[in-house]
C-alpha cells in the first residue's frame, strides 16, 4: 500500500511539472493610442483602484486641474469608497470607470501567484471576476463597462480569448507610472512627465499612505504644462492594440 501511494504522489507530481512546463507563458498587453493629428499630443491616463482606500491628493488634483482619467475599479474598491464614487460620478466630462474585477483576482486560467497574489485558476473564475466587476459597476448606476484590466495586468492567452468573446476589450498600457504604487515620488513623477504621444499611462489611486501618489501629480501637471492633452479611453479614436504584446 505504501508503494502504491508513493507511486501516485510521484506521477501526481510529474502530472503537475508537465503542464507546469507546457503552461502557456503570461501576456502583460501594451497598449497606445492614435497619435495626436495636430498640437503636443496627447495621452490617456489609467488609474487603478484595486482596494483600500482613495488618494484624494491624486482625485483632487484631477479635478482641480480638469484631468481626464478612465478609472479602472473593483467590487472591493466600490464597496469602500463611496464618497470618492461620488465625485467621479459628479465629473462625469472626467472621469469614466470601468472593470478591474470583482475581487482583484489575476485573469489568469491555471492556478499559479502572480506577484504575490492567487490567480483565479480557471476559466470559469476568470468569467466570474470579469462578470462580478461588471454587475459592480452597473450596481452603481454606472454604463456598462467596456474595457477591462486584470488585477497586476498579467494575462494568460486563453482569459484574454474568453475576455474579448465576453465582449471587452482590454487595457494595456505602455507607461507604468509608478510601479504598482511601489516607486518613491521622484521617480515616479520622472516616468509619467516622460510619457509621449500616444502612450497610455497606468498608476494607482488607492495608496493615500504611499510617495508614489504625490509622484503621479507633479507627473501629471509637468506635462499639462508641456500642452500634453489628456484623454479617456473611450475619448481616443482609433485606440489600437488591446490585448496583444507590440
Amino acid at each position: 500500500m505504501r508503494l502504491l501511494q508513493k507511486n501516485l504522489c510521484m506521477i501526481a507530481m510529474s502530472m503537475a511539472l508537465l503542464s507546469s512546463a507546457h503552461a502557456a507563458p503570461l501576456v502583460e498587453p501594451t497598449l497606445h493610442i492614435k497619435p495626436a493629428a495636430s498640437g503636443t499630443g496627447r495621452v490617456a491616463l489609467t488609474l487603478d483602484a484595486c482596494g483600500g482606500k482613495t488618494d484624494t491628493r491624486i482625485l483632487s488634483a484631477l479635478v482641480d486641474n480638469r484631468i481626464p482619467a478612465t478609472i479602472f475599479v473593483t467590487g472591493i474598491w466600490l464597496k469602500r469608497n463611496a464618497e470618492a464614487v461620488a465625485i467621479m460620478r459628479a465629473h462625469p466630462d472626467l472621469f469614466e470607470l470601468e472593470n478591474h474585477g470583482g475581487r482583484h483576482v489575476p485573469a489568469v486560467d491555471t492556478p499559479q501567484k502572480i506577484y504575490g497574489i492567487r490567480s483565479a485558476g480557471s476559466p470559469e473564475a476568470v468569467a466570474a471576476e470579469v462578470e462580478s466587476g461588471a454587475a459592480a459597476l452597473a450596481g452603481t448606476g454606472e454604463p456598462a463597462p467596456k474595457w477591462f484590466r486584470g488585477a497586476t495586468a498579467e494575462y494568460s492567452p486563453s482569459a484574454i480569448a474568453m475576455i474579448r468573446k465576453l465582449g471587452f476589450k482590454i487595457a494595456g498600457f505602455s507607461i507604468n507610472g509608478d510601479g504598482g504604487s511601489l516607486l518613491g515620488a521622484k521617480e515616479t513623477a520622472k516616468r509619467i512627465a516622460a510619457a509621449k504621444d500616444g502612450d497610455v499611462i497606468i498608476a494607482h489611486i488607492n495608496q493615500p499612505t504611499h510617495a508614489a501618489g504625490e509622484g503621479v501629480v507633479q507627473g501629471l501637471l509637468a506635462l499639462r504644462d508641456k500642452g500634453m492633452t489628456f484623454v479617456r479611453l473611450d475619448d481616443a479614436d482609433g485606440t489600437g492594440n488591446h490585448g496583444t504584446t507590440e
